[in-house]
């Protein structure tokens, strides 16, 4: 069953109100637009590291949608689409991005390995998701600084002249039987830890 919110508690002078923690004992609510708006802000002061994304081949425009707008979401500034990764105009992607592009700079480079190296010369660290050799757990991977994510190919991951061209690998550990995870989550997991690792005291 759910508790009504007192009438009292959804009025008053929002700039005394604090959307967020919820009070001690009160029950939680949905925050307003403007709240939200409030609450990005204050993330966004605290969020100095840039964030770019590099996609190897990353072939379906569904996923290459939500990986744009998780991307957004994160604050990331740069996209390099390498390979067979789509256009940013394909309407599929629009579907799932939902404008969000246009808060991303994307440069389309056919060979991942020359992005890979533009990357590293506009400041980044490169860090390969991947599960190859050498790897490192995402948890003990170096993601502090400048990061640029490089993302593989929905069945075949990385390729070889891009895993050849980074600064570093990393893997998401999963504990069950389930081999791989879907491509735009595993991007968005690593784009969480690399703003988490920022953000940690």
């Amino acid at each position: 069953m759910t508790t009504p919110i007192p009438a009292a508690s959804q009025g008053g002078d929002p700039a005394r109100q604090r959307p967020y923690p919820p009070p001690a004992g009160g029950p939680a609510r949905q925050l307003r637009p403007t709240d939200v708006k409030r609450l990005n802000r204050d993330w966004r002061r605290r969020t100095e590291g840039r964030l770019a994304l590099l996609l190897d081949s990353v072939g379906q425009p569904f996923n290459l949608g939500s990986i744009v707008r998780t991307a957004a979401a994160f604050g990331a500034d740069s996209l390099w689409l390498c390979g067979n990764t789509p256009d940013i105009a394909h309407p599929s992607v629009g579907k799932v991005a939902l404008g969000t592009e246009r808060f991303l700079d994307v440069t389309r480079e056919p060979s991942p390995a020359l992005a890979a190296k533009a990357a590293a010369a506009a400041g980044y660290r490169v860090v390969a998701v991947e599960l190859a050799s050498g790897a490192l757990p995402l948890a003990e991977a170096p993601l502090d600084g400048d990061i640029c994510l490089a993302i593989g190919n929905e069945d075949h991951g990385c390729s070889p002249a891009l895993l050849a061209a980074v600064d570093a690998v990393t893997y998401i550990p999963q504990p069950s039987r389930v081999g791989s995870l879907n491509v735009a989550v595993a991007a968005g997991i690593a784009m969480a830890e690399v703003r988490r690792r920022e953000w940690a005291p």
